[in-house]
């Protein structure tokens, strides 16, 4: 993890601290189940490590495979103690334990695990406010537009009465500002505010998140939902996503399960899933080709299959079987999906602009990616790899719609400065 080169305006240690205990009541492990391909907490780590503020990145937690992740993202580990490790335990507590193993750091900003769709660019104006405005502590809200009534408890003889509103004039929506809600994305403090048992407290603002990215996962019946929203709103990286116009897949261990069957006449045999078959076709029909690669030569194979790819089989090297079909097609990176799952895939994963493994892929492949499947190699892989790649070029062709509509307005306006200025933020949005 880079030390960040604008962090310490002020001289100040800042340092980004996401609590990550490993009992979650109601999710195991939730902290890094799949969302969308991606471990939970990494979402959060990805779009710290981008914003470029911070001195330091942690996680604290005292569970192994949440350390494992963590490291995976670039992050050092604080192992907890037990004493801060228990249902009952705070947050508060645990930042206190943190700071009390690490003098160097002055300033927390604690980012809540289990909000995906936080931005760099919100965490690069909140360290602008405690930097270089001066203010002691600053979190997160959201606006709502709720009108809230009082609650009458069973048993109670009593009538309800409104909390925030005129029952004989009540606001439309859009003559109502509305309320500013704790969200619980972050919060950032200095240590002497934290040291004295606060989050919030002496020069306080709060930092106002788009509503769209205001995701907090609490309960199972949210992880669905928070994919899409995700796959929408959330931060895939510093590079804008681009469609895709070629799939490779890596046919052993992806297209395959891997396994190998030989007859007593020297025959080999394998199995495929035909889920996978429809996944390739479907990525057809979208007009993405797709190729196949092996270390093996198993030609007579894939003859067998009779699916129309061209693929390339003994394959010593696969990133310069990768390069070369680029180079052929005339695409860049940004445009190449792969599918991999063995060390010697690695790189081509690294190098692809969208990649993939199987969920039994081997510990390299899987830091290497950037999706994960829920389904094993030979098992379905392929068409949930595919579906993946469906809803992300939803993503771009939205993008690609909200820029249309900004140059068109552009023109109709004269091609005026603000029109200029929106554009850019887009950009960066996107």
């Amino acid at each position: 993890m880079e030390e960040a080169a604008g962090a310490g305006g002020s001289g100040a240690h800042l340092a980004a601290l996401v609590l990550a205990r490993g009992g979650s009541k109601g999710i195991p492990l939730k902290n890094i189940k799949l969302l969308a391909g991606v471990p939970l907490i990494g979402w959060v780590l990805r779009a710290a490590s981008d914003a470029g503020v911070f001195h330091s990145i942690w996680v604290s937690t005292d569970h192994d495979e949440i350390e494992k992740v963590a490291k995976q993202f670039g992050a050092q580990v604080h192992r907890r103690s037990p004493e801060v490790s228990q249902d009952s335990s705070t947050s508060l507590e645990a930042i206190r334990e943190f700071l009390n193993h690490h003098h160097e750091v002055d300033i927390v900003g604690n980012i809540q695990a289990t909000s995906p769709c936080l931005h760099p660019s919100d965490l690069i104006k909140v360290a602008d406010l405690i930097q270089k405005e001066g203010f002691d502590s600053v979190f997160s809200v959201v606006r709502r537009h709720q009108f809230r009534w009082s609650e009458v408890k069973k048993g109670e003889n009593k009538m309800t009465e409104p909390q925030n509103l005129n029952p004989a004039k009540r606001y439309r929506r859009q003559d109502w500002p509305g309320e500013l809600y704790e969200n619980g994305s972050f919060y950032f403090a200095r240590r002497h505010l934290i040291e004295k048992g606060y989050l919030q407290g002496g020069k306080m603002a709060y930092y106002e998140m788009r509503a769209e990215h205001s995701v907090d996962i609490d309960i199972d019946i949210d992880w669905p939902i928070a994919e899409q929203r995700v796959l929408s709103f959330g931060y895939f990286g510093k590079e804008p996503l681009k469609e895709v116009k070629l799939l490779v897949c890596s046919i052993d261990g992806c297209l395959t399960n891997g396994r190998i069957y030989v007859t007593e006449d020297q025959k080999e045999m394998i199995s495929y899933d035909y889920r996978d078959i429809v996944g390739i076709d479907l990525l057809k029909k979208r007009g993405i080709q797709v190729r196949l690669i092996s270390e093996r030569d198993c030609s007579k194979t894939l003859s067998a299959m009779q699916l129309g790819c061209v693929a390339k089989v003994s394959a010593t090297n696969k990133l310069q079987v990768l390069d070369d079909w680029q180079k052929d097609m005339g695409l860049s990176w940004k445009e190449i999906a792969y599918l991999g799952n063995e060390e010697s895939d690695v790189e081509c994963l690294k190098k692809s602009g969208m990649s993939g493994v199987p969920a039994d892929a081997c510990a390299l492949a899987q830091k290497a990616a950037g999706y994960i499947c829920k389904s094993s190699g030979g098992c379905g892989a392929v068409r949930e790899f595919a579906e993946h790649i469906f809803l992300l070029l939803e993503k771009v062709n939205s993008a690609r719609k909200q820029m249309e509509e900004i140059n068109s307005a552009g023109k109709e306006q004269g091609g005026n400065k603000n029109s200029r200025k929106g554009n850019k933020e887009l950009m960066k949005k996107v």
